[in-house]
This record gives structure tokens, sequence and C-alpha cells, in this order.
């Protein structure tokens, strides 16, 4: 008895020993091999941000010829970021991201330039690159963790981890880009995200190894993997609450200065933000150890929609129109992790990159009609209501098909052991015991 409960006990500790192993493992492989080397090639992004539009507008650009550049690099993310950032799967993910900072840095590249077409060019360039940025790195994670064996379950850890990361990254961009920009100007901002990109580039090389996805997939074959209702549900959802978002980012501003009827402090409502995106992030650590993302994430979509109704209730009320786009991030940092699961789960392996570039083309398609609208403040803000709540009606349609299934196997689990069971019987009463024959078992 002794020797038996020894042995137990020795088998006890080393799967916990293994099982110690693995995730020491994962840890290693999320934190050093991806979120250090996908954040800082995220700053290359979030260093650009705050000086674009003050950039343009320092080499004496009209309003119109901004909101010219500003189109470009949305529909060269729609007609040209698409289809390149889609060749991920077919030449490898990590090649699209190493083609994502080449993009980029020389968009940054172009910021150097006083003319209109120069920077044009450079829009095109950067509008490519943010469709390899929102695709090629996640295809390239969630393929590496499939291939490394670890529970998928586990992406939502990494997801999150890259939504917080994100956050701090942001803000410590914000402050590098500030306090360069004052001590040398505009353009300095957009010279250190170069040597970021550049840097992370050569490190993307030593510590990635390529993955791909389906290199003989054929175009409509993709687009059969993509006629999914899951797929298309969460196509939907991304593509109606990132479409908000962008709309969001370009009414913020104008909506709290006119609300407070003075200067707002850019700065530091922007570092609430990024700090409310942190917070969303996680609350989805401690949402996903109860439930899964397709159940919370109704609530998440129906607040946001409360949130950006504020400034249409109360449009003067300032403090409560901060209030409501503080929660709205919160709802952005519980979004973007959830979003990142639910792709790892739906989206075939295959052509994930694919298929998640033309999930994004009605997210680019949406702002470019809003834009070209020139509508009201107040009427963006019911456009992003409508939106909001349509995908809030998708997420309970996507819930309800995730029940379906879980029932569906439960069924099906219960059906199985039942046949089992039923096999077990008819062997006993084959091969009775004690010598009995199959007519006495019968008869007693």
């Amino acid at each position: 008895m002794h020797s038996q409960s020894s042995v137990l006990y020795n088998i006890f500790i080393q799967e916990a020993r293994i099982l110690q192993a693995k995730l020491l493992y994962f840890d290693s492989f999320s934190a050093v091999i991806f979120l250090s080397i996908f954040l800082p090639q995220a700053s290359g992004d979030w260093l650009q941000g705050p000086y674009v539009y003050a950039l343009y507008d320092s080499y004496g650009m009209t309003k119109h010829a901004i909101e010219l550049l500003f189109m470009a690099g949305f529909s060269s993310s729609l007609i040209f970021g698409t289809f390149i950032a889609s060749t991920a799967d077919k030449y490898g993910r990590r090649l699209s991201c190493l083609l994502y900072a080449i993009l980029y840095a020389a968009a940054c590249v172009t910021k150097h330039f006083a003319n209109f077409w120069i920077l044009i060019i450079g829009r095109i360039f950067g509008g490519v690159a943010t469709s390899i940025l929102y695709s090629a790195f996640e295809s390239w994670l969630v393929c590496e963790h499939n291939k490394r064996g670890f529970d998928p379950d586990l992406l939502k850890t990494i997801f999150s981890n890259a939504a917080l990361g994100n956050s701090i990254v942001a803000i410590i961009s914000g402050v590098v880009a500030q306090y360069s920009a004052d001590a040398f100007g505009y353009v300095i901002p957009f010279d250190i995200s170069i040597a970021v990109l550049v840097t992370m580039t050569i490190c993307a090389i030593v510590c990635w190894t390529e993955n791909y996805g389906c290199e003989k997939a054929a175009l409509n074959l993709q687009f059969m993997d993509a006629y999914n209702w899951r797929v298309i549900c969460l196509a939907l959802i991304e593509s109606l609450f990132e479409g908000t978002l962008y709309l969001f980012v370009l009414q913020w501003t104008p909506a709290l200065s006119d609300a407070s009827n003075d200067v707002i402090q850019h700065g530091y409502i922007f570092a609430s933000f990024m700090v409310a995106i942190m917070i969303g992030s996680m609350i989805f650590k401690l949402f996903s150890k109860y439930q899964r993302p397709e159940s919370f994430m109704r609530l998440v979509l129906a607040t946001s929609v409360l949130c950006l109704a504020t400034p249409i209730i109360w449009p003067n009320h300032a403090m409560a129109i901060f209030a409501a786009f503080v929660l709205f991030e919160i709802c952005v940092g519980i979004f973007w992790p959830s979003m990142g699961f639910m792709r790892g789960i739906y989206i075939p392996e295959a052509t994930r990159a694919t298929i998640m570039n033309f999930c994004r083309i009605p997210l680019n398609v949406v702002v470019i009609i809003i834009l070209l609208q020139n509508l009201p403040r107040q009427a963006i803000f019911q456009c992003c209501v409508i939106f909001l709540t349509f995908a809030t009606a998708v997420q309970q349609y996507l819930y309800r098909i995730r029940t379906d299934d879980e029932n569906e196997e439960a069924e099906l689990s219960l059906t199985n052991m039942a046949q089992k069971t039923g096999r077990v019987t008819l062997t006993e009463c084959a091969n009775p015991p004690n010598g009995l024959s199959p007519a006495s078992v019968t008869n007693q």
C-alpha cells in the first residue's frame, strides 16, 4: 500500500513539473519571443499618431489637402493593403511583418518633404503597413502558438497582455513624441519611429521562425473559408466597432472642446484613455475566467452604445461626456483581446491573414463613406450609436450560434456514451459470467 502511494506521489510530482515547464515555456514564448518584438513594432505606429496632422499643418497644407492625405491612407488600406497583407498566408507571416516595418519606415522618410505628392506616397505606404500590422502579427502568433502545442485557452492570456502592453507603449510613445517634438520639431518623432522599426526588424529576423498558411489555397477557397456565419459575424462586429473607433478618434477633441468652452488638456485626456484601455484589458482577464467572450461581449457592446449616446443627449456637459468617453475606452480595452481570441478560434489557420484582411474591407468602406459626407458631429455620433447597436445584435446572434454548438456537442457526447454503454451490455450478454448461457441470462 505504501509502495503504491509512493508511486502515485512520484507520478503526481512528475506531471506537476512537466506542467510547470510547459507554463515557463509558454511565458518565454509570450513575453520574450512575441511581445518583446510586437510591442516595439506597434510603438512605431504610436510615435507618429500625435503629430501627423500637426506636421501637415506646419507645412502650410490646407484643411482640404490634409483631409485628402488622410483619405489616401484609408483608401490605400482598403485597395492595396487588403491584397498585399493577404499574401502573408502564401509567402510567410514573418516576411509580411518585415514588410510592415519597411513600408512604415519609408512612410516616415516622406514626412521630411513638404510636397503634397510625396506625402501622398507616404500615406499609401502607411495604409498598406496598417493592414499588415492588424493581421500578419496575429496570424504569426496563432500559428506558432498552435505549432508549439499550447492550450488554445492560453491565447486569451497573450491577447490580454498584448492589449495591456500596447496601452503602456502608447503612453510612453506619446511622452517621447511630445518631448522630442518640443525640443527638435514635429518631424523628429517620425525619425525615432524609423529607428525603432529598423531595430525590431533585425530582432524579428533573428528570433522569429517563418510560418505559412495554405500556400496553394485558391482565392475562391479562401472566400469559401470566410463564408461561415461565425466568421461573417466576427467581420461585421469588428468593422462596426473599429469603424466607430476611427470616427471617435476624429471627434472626441471637438466634442470635449465645445462642451467645456475652453482649451482642453489633450495630453492628460489621451493618457486617461490609455489607462482606461489598460483597465479594460485587466477586466477581460477577470471576465474570461468565468465566461466566454461570446457571452460578455454582449454587455460590453451594449455599454459602448450608451457611452457614445452621451454627447448626443448632453452635448454641453463636459464631465459627463469625458466620463462616457473613458468608459468607452474601457470597452475598447476589453474588445481587442476578446476579438483576438475569437479570431484565433473561428478563422481557419490556412487562410487566416487573407480572411482577416478581407474582414477589414467593410471597416475602411464605413469610415471613407462617413468622412466623404462631411456630416456634423451630432450626426456622426448618431451613426456611431447605430453601428454599435447593430454590432450588439450581431454579437447576440454569435452567442446563440456558440450556445447551439455547445448543446449539440453535449448531446453528441451523451449519445456516444449511451451507445458505448449499450455495447458493453450486449457484450456482457454475449459473454455471461460463471459459464451461464446467453439464453439463461436472458431468462433471469
